[in-house]
């Protein structure tokens, strides 16, 4: 049972450390709205994304008054669009019709995004997965609250390299389509191995094909709470640090479960998981580099920085699960460079490189994430950066991903701003050696041997 006392007992952390409850996430399945003519597909998926969530900004805010706690978004995830569209969609431009048409949902129920215009093509693409993909950056930059996600990989199936290097075309193309606003519509979108199909957190987030028809996630972030325990046992030995980090990560979890109980009582929507990630903001004080920096770094990317995250990570996941049988989704340290102040100055201050982070993301809970990079940087590139991270993500059976921002008209050593919970970067160096004919191989890379599993 949760009581209100254990809510009492996060005042402080509401008041002092920038304690908040992330997102409250409807997932809404649309494999019922499938119809072969395209009208008819876009009025069935306004009609079962408004009907399903249309109390859910309204109960969400009175959750947070009647309890105290902030609720700063609310979100939609939906059944990745390649899945439901297929059988009406048959060029670019009725792809982009599709996610207009989920835009304009997204902002009729007022929620803060929505997720779900997304292709799952680990192991190789349909027709329809591939002019979805080609339709994402006129979609990115028709739009303002629709996010975009492919999963090129995983542990069992290997890496769709053929997607690997489209969607370095993809990034490139959405950056230079949204160029006007500083590239930010590749802020909505990502590429994953291994991602889990009940993320609440955007750009990921979408609805799983195994999921109920709706459901409720939410999503908790605290790493202003959890710096502030950790500064009450400085200098202590790694036995007490795992131990406060794991305490706090059970009080943070066991809000988060007052609020999914609720919000699903509420709703008449079933409740799903907790997803309990320590997700920065650009607030001073609420930063998971800065908690790395309590541990005994100087800065984020100094030597011990990959042992310290890993140490982070593993007592975050197990305080949550301590707390509540259903946490799910990523869950654990994220390391977003334009939303993360700590990680900011660390980059500043030439602590911390795109190397150093793609060290960090074994460990962490998600990848490269926000990541800035110069405006001229070749697809090819890109795509070796991609194709790097889904191998990390499939050898060690984890989900990685892949965020990055190549802004057009910036180079290395400006900076751009992107606002609100997305923040500021300054431009990272990547490395300029060629990978081009790599990458033009084609095919698929296996799956690792230890994926053989029955």
């Amino acid at each position: 049972m949760i009581n209100l006392q254990e809510v009492t007992e996060t005042n402080a952390m509401i008041k002092k450390e920038n304690f908040d409850v992330r997102t409250i996430t409807m997932g809404i399945s649309l494999l019922d709205c499938a119809d072969p003519d395209l009208d008819k597909l876009c009025d069935k998926i306004y009609t079962k994304i408004t009907d399903s969530a249309k109390n859910l900004v309204r109960v969400g805010e009175e959750i947070s008054k009647d309890f105290g706690i902030p609720i700063v978004n609310k979100r939609i995830s939906v059944t990745p669009i390649s899945l439901v569209a297929a059988g009406a969609c048959h060029t670019t431009d009725d792809y982009v019709r599709v996610a207009k048409t989920l835009d304009r949902a997204a902002q009729a129920v007022g929620v803060n995004f929505l997720g779900g215009f997304s292709a799952l093509v680990a192991k190789g693409m349909t027709p329809a997965e591939e002019l979805l993909i080609n339709s994402i950056p006129e979609a990115l930059a028709s739009t303002n609250l629709v996010c975009s996600s492919v999963n090129l990989g995983s542990t069992r199936t290997g890496i769709n390299m053929d997607a690997v290097r489209l969607m370095g075309h993809v990034f490139r193309k959405t950056a230079e389509l949204t160029k006007e606003e500083d590239s930010l519509g590749c802020a909505k979108l990502v590429v994953f191995c291994n991602a889990p199909d009940d993320n609440p957190f955007m750009a990921g987030a979408f609805h799983g094909v195994t999921e109920p028809d709706k459901v409720i996630n939410v999503g908790v972030s605290g790493p202003g709470v959890v710096k502030k325990a950790l500064e009450s046992v400085h200098g202590e030995s790694f036995e007490v640090l795992c131990e406060t980090v794991k305490k706090t990560a059970f009080k943070i979890t066991r809000v988060g479960m007052l609020v999914a109980q609720e919000a699903s009582r509420r709703l008449g929507v079933p409740f799903g998981i907790v997803d309990l990630s320590l997700a920065p903001t650009p607030a001073i004080g609420d930063s998971v580099a800065d908690i790395l920096c309590e541990m005994g770094l100087e800065e984020a990317g100094a030597p011990g920085t990959t042992a310290a995250l890993a140490l982070l990570n593993d007592q975050v996941k197990k305080g949550g699960v301590m707390a509540s049988s259903y946490v799910g989704g990523l869950s654990g340290a994220f390391i977003p460079v334009s939303e993360d102040q700590g990680m900011i100055r660390a980059v500043e201050k030439s602590a911390l490189s795109i190397e150093k982070l793609e060290a960090m993301t074994c460990v962490c809970s998600v990848g490269l994430d926000m990541i800035a990079i110069p405006g001229d940087t070749k697809a090819s590139t890109i795509s070796g950066i991609i194709a790097d991270e889904m191998a990390i993500g499939m050898v060690n059976a984890k989900t990685t991903a892949v965020r990055v921002i190549p802004v057009i008209g910036k180079k290395v050593g400006d900076t751009v701003e992107f606002g609100g919970l997305l923040g500021y970067a300054p431009i990272i160096p990547v490395n300029q050696f060629d990978c081009t004919e790599f990458i033009s191989r084609g095919g698929r890379i296996p799956a690792p041997i230890h994926s053989f599993k029955n």
